[in-house]
């Protein structure tokens, strides 16, 4: 059939499977628009308040899903609007598939209205970039963004689609949707080195990722822990792909991981890592981590491997094909001595827990887990609230812990809300803070304006409280710009906007407001007030070691 190029895209969307597009029009996209206009009984466009938006609530979809991600805009402003968004896919290993308009390809180098060469901006921080220059390949350069996006290590693939190419026809002929790359294991010689010394191991140590989630590698990495009789921990991307409650899962590694999880890594003599970067929030000082511990490291991605740790064995392949392989290799094994000492650590952990009444973050979140379901995905925004719900939010299915990890993008989590319920048709949280809230609160008008029912829960404090943590710890209370001291009524916010909300300084307040909220019919604001003096722990200080953690003040 003879199409232009605009219907080319969105028919093209809709054969791979899109059924809902996150963006924002313009001059120079909006032939697409036209044609999104044409199409909306088959695909679902969601106007976002800001493209930044748009691209995390395409991030927080294919969080959710697992599927990849749809972010649309128009040229310059509109493409650059982008940017944080798909950096932060990017370093988290999420599929998104962004798709920009420009000027005609004759106004293109001659600096016209909003031209921008968004290619050369976005070539760091995407797996692949496409310039469309012949509407003949329109098409197929689409497809071939899909099937990067979620191959190997999955990530951002941007396609930018001159004007011209979008008004231009030719034929269109439907195809398959695409699937990822097949997928490899290990080599043979790697794994059976690899088994050699997981065999020899007495203190057998599983350290998982978000590789694991997006790899289906959970059930293959539990029989590995009851063979090897191996304790596990997450990084923070891994969270929710393993039941919190499993009796061999410790928690969050990291700068505030978990103390158990933190310390039996560092207590192991191996370390078996699936699916994980060893960045510097997990390995504190680079030149004492593991100095005396065997690390073996499967990766789908190769470059992640002896990038910053000295490791025994690297294997570059799919988790899931890999541990398959591994698993028969491994002798069945039963430590003691070893589960005796991590279960001394757990309970010192307990012993440690949170104890106070009132407003603390663990009460509120506590309530927060009597009020969500299962099915319920959790977004956050990122500082001090967002370690809080990594370290007590319960989950017992995947894909319901929406973060930014590798970037630390503030003002990430409405968007990613709205997306994660897009995806999966569920009542969405966010955690949030008055800091991170107020960089993309405008996104409150997309929630109302679609009936999104979120219960954003916001952390208040009156300040960047991890930075002021970082001041009060390490910086002699120098709280440089730190101390926000805003007037700003959220829950007034809300109500300009359409939503609803509550003002809670008590416990009973705030369970009150969860009881309405999770019943609202749209966007719910509770607007918690909270001591800026509440700090992050454990933690593991900068530069520092398992022996340094920091359970407390004053330590």
């Amino acid at each position: 059939m003879l199409l232009s190029g605009a219907d080319i895209v969105v028919k093209t969307l809709i054969e791979q499977g899109t059924d809902v597009v996150f963006g924002y029009p313009g001059g120079q996209i909006i032939d697409v628009y036209d044609s999104l206009y044409k199409y909306e009984s088959e695909i679902k466009h969601v106007l976002s308040a800001h493209e930044q938006g748009a691209a995390h609530a395409a991030d927080g979809y294919a969080r959710a899903t697992g599927k990849v991600g749809v972010v649309i805009a128009t040229s310059g402003p509109g493409a650059t609007n982008l940017v944080t968004g798909i950096a932060t896919a990017h370093l988290d290993s999420v599929p998104m598939v962004a798709i920009t308009g420009n000027v005609k390809s004759t106004q293109i180098g001659s600096d016209s209205f909003q031209e921008l060469d968004i290619t050369g901006v976005t070539l760091p921080i995407t797996k692949h970039n496409y310039f469309v220059s012949d509407v003949k390949k329109l098409a197929d350069t689409i497809r071939e963004a899909f099937k990067l996006a979620k191959s190997g290590r999955p990530g951002p693939v941007l396609v930018d689609i001159p004007k011209d190419i979008q008004m231009a026809k030719c034929e269109f002929e439907p195809q398959e949707k695409v699937s990822a790359y097949e997928k490899f294991a290990a080599k043979d010689i790697r794994i059976q080195e690899a088994a050699e010394v997981i065999n020899q191991s007495e203190k057998p140590f599983i350290y998982f990722g978000g590789g694991v989630l997006a790899g289906d590698a959970k059930e293959e990495m539990l029989a590995l822990a009851e063979k090897i009789d191996a304790p596990i921990s997450s990084s923070m991307m891994g969270i929710s792909c393993v039941e919190t409650n499993h009796p061999r899962y410790l928690g969050m590694q990291g700068m505030h991981g978990n103390f158990c999880a933190t310390v039996t890594m560092q207590n192991a003599d191996c370390i078996i890592a699936l699916g994980v970067r060893f960045n510097d929030r997990v390995i504190g000082n680079k030149d004492k981590f593991a100095q005396n511990i065997k690390i073996v490291h499967v990766d789908i991605d190769g470059s992640e491997l002896f990038k910053t740790v000295n490791e025994t064995n690297s294997l570059r392949g799919d988790v899931k094909l890999t541990l398959k392989k591994l698993i028969p290799l491994l002798k069945e094994a039963k430590h003691p001595e070893w589960n005796k000492k991590v279960n001394k650590l757990r309970e010192k952990e307990k012993s440690e827990k949170d104890a106070r009444e009132g407003m603390t973050p663990d009460n509120i979140l506590s309530l927060v887990n009597e009020y969500k379901k299962d099915s319920t995905p959790v977004a956050t925004d990122v500082g001090q609230h967002q370690m809080w719900s990594a370290q007590k939010l319960t989950f017992t299915k995947n894909r319901k812990f929406i973060s930014s990890g590798g970037l630390g993008t503030m003002g990430f989590g409405l968007g990613a809300a709205i997306g994660a319920y897009f995806g999966t048709g569920e009542r969405t949280v966010l955690i949030t803070g008055d800091g991170s809230f107020g960089m993309n609160l405008t996104e409150l008008a997309t929630a109302v304006t679609y009936g999104v029912p979120i219960v954003i829960l916001i952390m208040n404090n009156g300040v960047l409280g991890m930075v002021r943590q970082w001041q009060t710890l390490f910086f002699d209370k120098h709280y440089s710009n730190t101390v926000l001291d805003r007037k700003t009524d959220f829950v007034a916010v809300a109500k300009a906007f359409g939503a609803d909300g509550a003002k809670c300084e008590t416990l009973e307040e705030t369970k009150d407001a969860l009881k309405k909220a999770f019943s609202h019919n749209g966007p719910f604001v509770i607007d918690c007030k909270i001591d800026k003096d509440e700090f992050v722990f454990p933690m593991l200080p900068p530069g520092g070691t398992a022996n340094d953690i920091i359970v407390k003040v004053g330590e």
